[in-house]
């Protein structure tokens, strides 16, 4: 959901500018470029489930979210690897990003809607197995174990690049 926050943007005391931001992943009525009144920034709210920019990311990477899978969640850049992917879909569902996890599925494959069950919770990631899917791929494959509160989710996912941009296809769920 869009909100507009009472943040200062630069310069705007001193001059009558506005700014225009795209709000990832809201509506496609919401995500058009809009004139946002002086000294307000759009941003998008999404829960997040305790994820906060500091701290580790749930991807399992020695970075933190804000440098890691949070820039791929808001769209300002795209994973470079099925890996990547992953686990950043896997970030995405532990901080209840439904909406990134629809965006990344190929467009053959995905549901028409994806629930952001927040019952599950999802306590580490652990990668079992890469085939391809790196930098000049156009396929991989990623099995990995998602650990929950409950137990365990083994998947071999199956990934596809598409106009450049990396799409989870599909996985089979193993044990």
């Amino acid at each position: 959901m869009p909100i507009i926050a009472p943040v200062p943007t630069a310069g705007s005391e001193s001059n009558n500018a506005t700014a225009s931001v795209v709000v990832v992943g809201a509506s496609a009525s919401t995500s058009a470029r809009r004139p946002i009144p002086r000294g307000y920034v759009r941003t998008a709210v999404r829960q997040t489930a305790g994820v906060r920019p500091d701290r580790p990311c749930p991807c399992g990477s020695t970075a933190d979210y804000g440098s890691c899978c949070q820039p791929l969640h808001l769209g300002e850049r795209q994973a470079d690897t099925a890996e990547q992917l992953m686990r950043s879909r896997y970030s995405a569902y532990v901080a209840g990003d439904a909406t990134y996890v629809w965006r990344t599925w190929h467009p053959r494959t995905r549901p028409s809607d994806v629930d952001d069950d927040i019952s599950v919770t999802w306590t580490r990631l652990q990668i079992v197995d890469i085939a391809a899917g790196g930098i000049d791929d156009d396929v991989g494959e990623v099995e990995f174990l998602a650990h929950h509160r409950h137990g365990v989710l083994h998947e071999r996912s199956r990934f596809a690049r598409r106009a450049g941009r990396w799409f989870y296809l599909d996985g089979d769920i193993l044990d």
